[in-house]
């Protein structure tokens, strides 16, 4: 029993979800977003209420269930509310900028590290070191900010690196002189 697929998601104001075949679309105050879901998984769409059933009780049905209602459930909290992540830069001449539309990370390397900002997706620099990326969709905010931490993932003996905010970074001991 899909405990998450059974829960209904509550639709909130000024959201509208509409389905056509397999594809679900969703909009809202800060976008509209479209997204296949799994043709298993029938979703029922009751007031201001969306529930999902499956067919079965077969292993792949159960985790489709739980999952398109998981996905779902994030679509209509990102064109309501939107996801944000925030980055730390950690170490002595770590720094991020704006050029443009262009994310300039200085973080060590011999040269700057460039992103583009990726379509949907607001990048921010409020000081040289934090970053702060937003977005309706989950999936890419999420995916943007690891790829911005993969340049440079913090490292365990100073925590020098990219970071999310809050992350905790454990130390470990270096070496010992006899």
């Amino acid at each position: 029993m899909s405990r998450i697929g059974n829960k209904a998601i509550t639709i909130p104001t000024g959201v509208e979800i509409k389905q056509e075949g397999d594809q679900v679309t969703v909009k809202g105050p800060k976008g509209e977003i479209t997204r296949s879901i799994a043709s298993v998984i029938s979703m029922n769409i009751e007031g201001s209420e969306a529930k999902f059933s499956r067919p079965d009780d077969s292993n792949r049905n159960k985790a489709l269930h739980g999952t398109t209602r998981a996905n779902v459930a994030n679509m209509i909290e990102g064109v309501s509310k939107g996801f944000k992540k925030n980055l730390e830069l950690v170490g002595v001449g770590y720094r991020a900028s704006m050029q443009g539309d262009k994310l300039v990370l200085t973080v060590g390397f011999s040269h700057p590290v460039e992103f583009e900002a990726r379509e949907g997706l607001k990048v921010a620099v409020p000081d040289a070191t934090h970053i702060s990326i937003e977005g309706i969709s989950k999936q890419r905010v999420g995916d943007f900010a690891a790829e911005i931490r993969g340049v440079r993932p913090p490292e365990p003996y100073k925590g020098k690196g990219i970071r999310y905010q809050g992350e905790i970074v454990r130390h470990k001991e270096g070496k010992t002189g006899k």
